[in-house]
């Protein structure tokens, strides 16, 4: 056992713009500065109730299909719904969107989940809206980052 915190990243990256978003986040949330935090990748499909239980954080991100989450990330809520309901109340997280229109319907159902979960939603969520842009990759490293500093300083 390191004694380090353990952040748990859930990422949908379907396509190339994506996965930047994915390893912006894991760049941030891996920044030689944050020394007592293990991050942890997985994708919501490779994510179950055992991950959800043993991380003291987590960040997840995901598209907007059809107005809703990716239906991946809504099968990784199923499977982990009520594993986690009674003992991940509190937990810390985030979530980043990568949304071709407004996200606003992405952005309620995950809001809606995590506050059946009882998480803690510690920044407001990142929605990368619109057509691709290159400023996405580091508003989504700087949430890594955000998230990992304030898990090794106890701030979460």
């Amino acid at each position: 056992m390191t004694g380090k915190k353990r952040l748990l990243v859930v990422a949908h990256a379907p396509s190339d713009n994506t996965a930047k978003l994915r390893d912006a986040v894991m760049a941030g949330a891996r920044h030689p500065d944050v020394d007592g935090v293990d991050v942890t990748l997985r994708t919501p499909l490779d994510t179950g109730p055992e991950d959800v239980l043993a991380c003291d954080a987590l960040i997840l991100g995901t598209t907007e299909n059809l107005a809703y989450m990716a239906g991946l990330t809504k099968d990784f809520f199923d499977r982990c719904y009520y594993p986690c309901l009674e003992q991940t109340q509190g937990l810390p997280f985030a979530f980043y969107l990568r949304a071709g229109h407004d996200g606003t319907g992405t952005e309620r159902a995950i809001r809606s989940i995590t506050t059946g979960l009882r998480w803690k939603l510690v920044q407001d969520p990142l929605i990368c809206r619109g057509s691709y842009d290159t400023r996405f990759e580091e508003q989504c490293r700087e949430l890594g980052l955000y998230v990992a500093a304030s898990l090794d300083a106890g701030v979460i």
